[in-house]
């Protein structure tokens, strides 16, 4: 299975507000109407928390989302 590696999704700076922890990119498990992807991400180490950046989420994640209702 391969990663999908965003340009967009960074880690830099971000912390997770709950652990107080820096965010780390890692593969994360996505699953949309039956798909599963791999895309690598900021997530924080202690409590697994993704950030998913406003970016990824409005663009790509969005036109993914629109190709797969529209099959």
């Amino acid at each position: 299975m391969s990663v999908i590696k965003v340009p967009e999704a960074e880690a830099e700076g971000w912390r997770c507000e709950s652990c107080d922890e820096t965010l780390t990119m890692r593969p994360i498990e996505l699953e949309y109407l039956g798909s599963l992807f791999t895309v690598e991400l900021p997530s924080c180490p202690k409590c697994g928390m993704v950030l998913i950046p406003e970016e990824l989420a409005l663009g790509k994640m969005n036109q993914v989302e629109h190709l797969l209702e529209d099959k």
